[in-house]
């Protein structure tokens, strides 16, 4: 098994022992609420570890006690995706927000400094604007394209410099597909770290997925996903993730183990499941995606295409780019020449494309930003996010990608006929 070297072959065994499931080629749903002890020392053996009252001893092999604090599903699930970012160690949530939401509370208290990036998907902006702030902790926001010099400046105006925690970035930005350089987020946050205080870095990979981002390996601490999307991938679970070092995951593992917002076995198998095809689906998303984005380019009811792919090598983001992704993704956002209108009759003709939030499926989605995924965020923040009436954001699937291009086109030349009505009834 050492001997293998890619995450994609291990997808289908690695954590996983045959002869504890009766041979069976694949791991069994663990589906059980608690586990039987062999006897009472091995219990209280258990629970010494699990509470942190000693550490365990190098050759000790510890049982399961509970599915609140673990699952044999849960178990190999975490270790599999340690792989993809190389992480110590990995902690699985009910949902992303449960991932995101862990993550801050473990790590922030009243009277702390949040610094976090803008924009960012809509759930994320409303705890961290809404929630987070009415528990006393306080937030700065910082946009892309900043100097690290600009940030500093930026959390020193607050007058709580230090009092700064964390920095918390979304890249590339959903949906405008903005990007931060996280090597930059991790120089600022040692400028403010101190022995006392080292300020960290968490960084929602979401968009990218652990196949084309590694954040970790650029400095951050903790990488976050929203499973949900393409590590799960066929649309039929909620889950999320978050890996780092042994030491920070402690910490987030203890307060999932007191909120209870781990995800059930059945989840955890859909997962491990999913994890098999994860590069190639990702692979054929990205392909299609690209072919997309270079037709969105070129048709004359789209004024613009947000995409990785697309990025000129003039512009500052395209160091970027190639500093942090192997590639452009599967994430496209345009403007259709209009207003809300013009993007509603995109959205309301497509046949083929489902018309839905969430990303990273094996379908294709479609959706409108600006009052859906991001409706909570005030108009004017929205506005400076770039993320407007007419934009649309769409999430490339595996289907042919000939009959994606065609669904497209009913939605598009179904702008351009009104467009040319309203011009013919204006004359």
């Amino acid at each position: 098994m050492k001997s293998t070297k890619y995450p994609e072959s291990l997808m289908m065994s690695y954590g996983y022992d045959h002869t504890r499931g009766e041979g069976a080629v694949k791991v069994p749903l663990y589906q059980t609420s608690t586990f039987v002890f062999e006897n009472a020392e091995a219990g209280k053996a258990f629970f010494e570890v699990a509470y942190g009252l000693r550490e365990k001893e190098p050759n000790e092999e510890l049982g399961l006690i509970y599915s609140r604090i673990d699952n044999p599903n849960l178990s190999i699930l975490e270790k599999r995706l340690c792989l993809w970012d190389k992480a110590d160690d990995c902690a699985v949530f009910q949902s992303g927000m449960a991932a995101i939401s862990t993550v801050l509370w473990s790590f922030l208290k009243p009277g702390d400094l949040l610094m976090y990036s803008q924009p960012t998907y809509g759930g994320t902006d409303h705890f961290i604007t809404d929630v987070l702030t009415s528990y006393g902790i306080h937030i700065v926001g910082f946009r892309p394209g900043m100097t690290k010099q600009e940030m500093i400046t930026t959390v020193e105006a607050t007058g709580r410099a230090d009092r700064l925690k964390f920095i918390y970035l979304e890249t590339p930005a959903n949906p405008t597909v903005d990007l931060i350089d996280i090597e930059q987020c991790r120089a600022v946050a040692d400028h403010f770290s101190s022995e006392e205080n080292k300020v960290l870095v968490g960084v929602d990979n979401t968009y990218m997925g652990p196949v084309w981002s590694h954040p970790l390996k650029l400095g951050a601490d903790l990488v976050l996903y929203s499973a949900t999307k393409y590590i799960g991938g066929h649309s039929d679970l909620l889950a999320g993730a978050v890996l780092g070092n042994a030491e920070l995951m402690k910490q987030v593992r203890v307060m999932r183990t007191f909120f209870g917002n781990m995800p059930s076995p059945q989840t955890c198998w859909l997962l491990s499941r999913s994890l098999e095809t994860l590069k190639i689906r990702m692979e054929q998303q990205c392909e299609n995606a690209q072919i997309i984005a270079q037709y969105l380019e070129q048709h004359p009811a789209v004024e613009k295409v947000y995409y990785l792919g697309l990025i000129n090598e003039t512009d500052p983001m395209y160091r970027i780019y190639q500093k942090q992704y192997s590639a452009p993704g599967a994430m496209i956002a345009f403007d259709v020449i209009g207003g809300e209108a013009e993007a509603f009759t995109v959205l309301n003709n497509f046949e083929l494309i489902s018309l839905a939030v969430s990303l990273g499926s094996t379908e294709s989605l479609a959706q409108h930003p600006a009052t859906m995924t991001h409706v909570g965020v005030a108009p004017e923040r929205r506005k400076e996010m770039g993320v407007t009436e007419k934009m649309v954001r769409l999430s490339v699937g595996i289907e042919n990608v000939e009959d994606l291009i065609d669904d497209l086109e009913k939605g598009l030349t179904a702008v351009m006929a009104t467009r040319k009505v309203d011009a013919l009834e204006t004359m």
